[in-house]
């Protein structure tokens, strides 16, 4: 699984990025083809504090109102929990992220003071 949006950011660019309201999300898609319906997660996605989470998965939002309603019976239940999910702005693990970059809490709290 990749991250994507970081563009070349330092562990302390990102640190400072999360501290204003940056975040990392994964989006989910549904996709059914008649009695076969499957739920999945896209890649990491860096959401800086400047920008719309739900806009920026609006293509896994499109996705799955075009190809996850079609199975039966859980096309339609997978449907609407990944479009419940995208449309709140994905599913938030920035801790997850932040701990295997290893940026301490410490250090994202003093960024988030300093930003205060």
């Amino acid at each position: 699984m990749q991250i994507k949006g970081l563009n070349r950011m330092t562990a302390q660019d990102v640190a400072q990025e999360v501290a204003r309201g940056g975040k990392f999300v994964i989006y989910q898609y549904a996709i059914s083809i008649v009695i076969l319906s499957f739920k999945q997660g896209s890649d990491i996605y860096f959401v800086r504090s400047t920008e719309n989470a739900v806009v920026k998965g609006l293509p896994y939002t499109l996705l799955t109102l075009v190809a996850g309603w079609w199975g039966i019976p859980f096309g339609p239940i997978f449907s609407v929990m990944a479009l419940f999910n995208n449309l709140k702005g994905g599913k938030d693990v920035t801790n997850e992220v932040m701990n295997i970059l290893n940026v301490p809490p410490v250090q994202r709290a003093a960024g988030a003071t300093a930003a205060a």
